[in-house]
Parts: structure tokens; sequence; C-alpha cells
């Protein structure tokens, strides 16, 4: 498939109701407003083509970069490949569930993810964070180091409060995280989010929320997910 006939068949998927939603968290024209769900059929359809995953990420249309990331090739990709998505994203729904999706599938993710962690760019700290949680959500405990993610929970604990809010909201999950997925560090997690204590988050146009994160880690607590792994970083 090439990217007009692409296009076309993502824009018939689109629903304005779900263009709204989008647009409240963020999104800005060209969107066409589909449910991921909706997209699975074309998806299977092409499987992986990361040369006409560029052409949609470069596009700019919400949906489209979207679909871009469902069926780009993370292994081809290099680390100035994800230093140019980064730049394009312009709201957290692309930057944590786009592009630090992708780079959670690449053998170099800890590596760029620590560089955007600490580059004091909002997007690009929010998908390092982000991208930390899809790693620890699938990848063993052996891939990481305890006293690196220790000392992130630390940093977390210091500096949650004065951060950008979209980074706040990836730090919060960060925390639930490596509390559910990381079970050395279960106890810490805990201490941490106890420390960190309510969250005042607001994203796009909505309203600030108050988010709990020990609330959270106690509810997948409750529902027997200790230790959870999820197999696939793309579902």
């Amino acid at each position: 498939m090439d990217l007009e006939t692409v296009m076309q068949e993502l824009e018939a998927l689109g629903k304005e109701r779900t263009k709204k939603i989008y647009m409240g968290n963020g999104a800005q024209e060209p969107v066409f407003g589909i449910a991921t769900g909706a997209m699975k059929p074309l998806s299977r359809m092409i499987k992986k083509d990361q040369a006409l995953a560029e052409e949609l990420y470069a596009t700019g249309n919400y949906d489209a970069m979207y679909f871009a990331g469902v069926i780009c090739d993370p292994k081809s990709m290099t680390e100035e490949d994800f230093e140019r998505w980064i730049d394009a994203a312009y709201f957290y729904m692309i930057s944590d569930f786009i592009v630090a999706v992708s780079l959670a599938e690449t053998d170099f993710a800890q590596d760029v993810a620590d560089k955007w962690i600490e580059s004091g760019e909002e997007f690009r700290m929010s998908a390092g964070w982000s991208c930390y949680c899809w790693l620890l959500g699938n990848r063993k405990d052996e891939e990481f180091s305890e006293t690196k993610l220790a000392s992130m929970l630390n940093q977390v604990e210091n500096t949650i409060h004065q951060a950008p809010d979209i980074v706040k909201s990836s730090m919060n999950n960060f925390i639930a995280t490596v509390a559910i997925s990381y079970v050395s560090l279960h106890e810490m997690a805990v201490e941490t989010a106890r420390a960190v204590g309510p969250v005042e988050i607001k994203k796009g146009k909505k309203k600030s929320t108050t988010s709990i994160i020990s609330d959270r880690i106690q509810k997948e607590l409750d529902r027997g997910m200790l230790g959870f792994k999820r197999k696939y970083v793309r579902c």
C-alpha cells in the first residue's frame, strides 16, 4: 500500500467523537479521530513497513503518526531516527505512546531514554520515563541495574512536584511500574509513592486532576499483579 491509499483508509475510520477526545488531550489538526483498535485490520494487512511508517509520521496527522508507530520496524531505526521522531512529538500521546513505545523495542532504548530524561525538554523527558515503563513491564529484571533504578526513584521523589505536568504523569507511572514489575525494588517504590503523595497533573485542555500513585499500586497488588510482565511491548 502507498501513502495516499493508507491515508484514505485511515480517514474513513475517523470518528468525530474520538477526534474531540484526542484534541482535548492536546492533539492538533490534522486529526481523523481513529480508535486504536479500529486500526488493527489495516495493520495486519501491512505488518511492518518502515518506509511507509516514515512517510506516515512525516504527515503530522496524529492518527497517521500513531499508525506509523504500529507498523514501524524499531529494530531498523537508529538513534538519529528516534531523535527526529521525538522532535516532531508535540504532545504526550505522541511522545509517550508512539515514540517511547517504539524505542522500547530497540537494543539502545535505555541509553536514549537516559539522555532524554536529563535533557530538560518536556516531551523528551516524558518519553524517557515512559520508555522505562514499557521496558520494565516487558523485559527481564536482570536487564536493568538495580542501583540505577533505585537512583531514578530517588530522582522522582526529589523532583516530581517541580516537573512539567506531562513529566509528572510519566514519573508517576515509573514509580508504579517499578513497584509492580521490578520485584526487588517493590518496597522502595511503595515508599517512594508514599513520600511523593498526591500529584496534581493537567493534560491538554482537561482540568487538573490529582493522582495518588500509592492507591494505584495497591489496586494492582490486590489484583495479584506483582511481578507482571507483558509478552510484547506493542499489543
